[in-house]
């Protein structure tokens, strides 16, 4: 945090003394995604403005922590959706949930990718603050986390439907389906109409991930690009002007 010694008023001056806050001396390290966008609000305030604060203020076990967190939202977004994908696309949907209205399927096909959709949007928010040495090293450390576990779930999806779908065969899926009992034929019946969805499906399903993963960076890049033209532009302009 930032103190203010600025003026008889207390108000905030640029040159301010950086106050670290953790417990050991450190910045508090964040646990969950929501505490380590908190924490790098904090950052973009005091460096929006005209705070010079050195790269060293996050430490390499600060950039770990917030690699970290990253890495532990991919990874929960991932187990999430590869426990809830297949329940929804190839059992509730095509053989309990069935309906025609356009609208409910698409709300129901999109509950496994929830946390996905909502941490990216939160990611995607973040990219606002990308204007300083600290708030960029936190949230390149924070994004390479998510986007690491998101690419290796996406790939690990794939590939686990790629294999199931090559390895099942008539005989070996009738195999299965005879330990289901009176419910044999069934099982087996809607395996078969499902196969030839599973890998369209899948293939859906793991470029979504990686769009996930990549978004927030583009969003990063294109908004500080965004704000260089502008700066550059202004410049020029007041150049002009003189």
């Amino acid at each position: 945090m930032a103190e203010g010694t600025g003026g008889n008023n207390g108000s905030y001056s640029p040159n301010a003394t950086v106050v670290t806050t953790g417990g050991t001396g450190g910045i508090y390290q964040p646990k969950t995604l929501i505490s380590a966008i908190s924490q790098i609000q904090q950052f973009y305030v005091i460096e929006s403005q005209g705070q010079k604060i050195p790269g060293e203020f996050l430490t390499l076990e600060d950039t770990i922590g917030f690699f970290k967190v990253g890495a532990g939202s991919g990874f929960n977004e991932g187990i999430f959706l590869f426990i809830l994908f297949p329940i929804f696309k190839f059992y509730l949907l095509p053989f309990v949930l069935t309906s025609n209205d356009v609208f409910s399927l698409i709300v129901l096909g999109s509950i496994p990718y929830l946390p996905i959709i909502v941490n990216t949007l939160l990611c995607s928010y973040i990219s606002r603050y990308y204007v300083g040495i600290i708030t960029r090293k936190a949230i390149n450390s924070l994004f390479i986390g998510r986007s690491i576990l998101l690419m290796v779930k996406s790939l690990v999806i794939y590939t686990v439907y790629y294999f199931l779908f090559h390895l099942s065969t008539p005989e070996r899926v009738w195999a299965v389906a005879q330990h289901f009992g009176k419910n044999s034929e069934i099982i087996y019946s809607n395996f078969i109409t499902m196969m030839p969805h599973i890998m369209p499906t899948v293939t859906r399903c793991s470029i979504f991930i990686l769009m996930s993963a990549i978004l927030p960076y583009g969003t990063v890049y294109f908004l500080d690009m965004w704000r260089s033209f502008i700066l550059r532009r202004n410049q020029s302009r007041i150049s002009g002007t003189n």
